[in-house]
């Protein structure tokens, strides 16, 4: 496998641009370590860096592609409609071509997943009401009576938003789609696949994905992979968070969640295992940190169990592995590691 990722997150808007952001606090010198990290420790060769600050953004590329990692721009302005987004990609845009224009290595990816994190092409004023349209036949119908087959309308500003980027920045394009969305890729470089495996797909997995590879004509990316940290995560893939009580305060796990990094590392070495052997030309494990989901001994309250992070976020900051980093490496780092440095 020629790219060796990891996805990194420099903070997102995931209910509201009035809500904290999933990456605080904010420390470039601690982004500065965390890349060398993930270059030298992790060994991976490429990184996609996500997240809505334009700043930020160009920030961590910069920092990445000064560590030697390819970076895969992922811009993300989640709850915004085609129009804003559109302008917001063209300024992105801008700021990619001048990283390009001095370092090079560097891919954009035009979007994520947007029928959900993207308002108006299905019913729902936020991503959570749109997954629940998605789950949910009947209200799937009456979006697609309403709005139009989302299909054709996410291709649709798929088209207009690659050629709007592509008259300021000049180097590839992808984009991350959801296993429901079906992309035309001709727009773009390399076909972009958020893939993870669950109960529902694991039977099919592996031969959709090798269908994939040999039918698109183009390099296939899985721009998303990962597991949580707690028994049975590996039957529910790309919807593992899903197991905090967001009514309780403070939040908690709900019941019957037991904690086991062990489960993580295997779903992590067994796809990445299928990958290589699928000819998949890179892949990005979900993720790096996640400081919403921090650590705690209490395992009722111990959010990063549903966190699909390989480092466990420290309430307090003070890391005793890496003194002055804000969190402790997981099992699944030590894998991580292991595997990208014998690949």
């Amino acid at each position: 496998m020629q790219r060796k990722g990891i996805h990194y997150d420099v903070g997102a808007f995931t209910r509201g641009p009035h809500r904290p952001s999933s990456r605080e606090p904010w420390d470039p010198a601690v982004v500065e370590r965390e890349m060398s990290m993930i270059r030298h420790d992790l060994h991976c060769t490429a990184i996609r860096i996500s997240g809505h600050s334009v700043e930020r953004l160009t920030m961590a590329a910069r920092l990445a592609l000064e560590a030697d990692l390819e970076v895969w721009l992922s811009p993300s302005n989640i709850e915004a409609t085609e129009a804003e987004n559109l302008v917001y990609l063209r300024e992105c845009a801008q700021a990619a071509e001048k990283l390009r224009a001095d370092h090079g290595n560097l891919v954009f990816i035009v979007g994520c997943e947007l029928t959900l994190f993207m308002k108006g092409l299905i019913a729902g004023e936020t991503a959570l009401d749109r997954l629940q349209t998605m789950f949910k036949p009947w209200r799937l119908i009456m979006s697609t009576i309403k709005h139009g087959s989302f299909h054709k309308r996410l291709n649709a500003f798929l088209g207009a938003a690659a050629a709007e980027i592509r008259r300021h920045f000049h180097g590839p394009l992808t984009y991350a789609s959801g296993s429901w969305e079906n992309v035309d890729w001709t727009p773009f470089d390399f076909v972009g696949l958020d893939y993870y495996r669950d109960k529902i797909n694991r039977r099919f997995f592996r031969d959709k994905l090798r269908k994939i590879v040999s039918g698109s004509g183009k390099p296939v990316i899985v721009t998303e992979f990962g597991c949580c940290t707690y028994q049975g995560a590996s039957d529910k893939g790309g919807y593992g968070w899903a197991v905090i009580d967001q009514s309780s305060e403070p939040h908690r796990l709900k019941s019957g969640i037991v904690r086991d990094e062990e489960e993580q590392v295997t779903y992590m070495t067994e796809l990445l295992d299928i990958f290589n052997e699928e000819n998949v030309a890179g892949a990005f494990w979900f993720t790096f940190v996640m400081p919403l989901y921090p650590y705690k001994d209490e395992s009722a309250y111990n959010l990063d169990t549903a966190s699909y992070s390989v480092v466990a976020s420290l309430p307090d900051g003070t890391g005793r592995a890496y003194p002055g980093l804000p969190w402790e490496p997981k099992q699944a780092f030590h894998a991580l590691a292991a595997y990208y440095g014998n690949t």
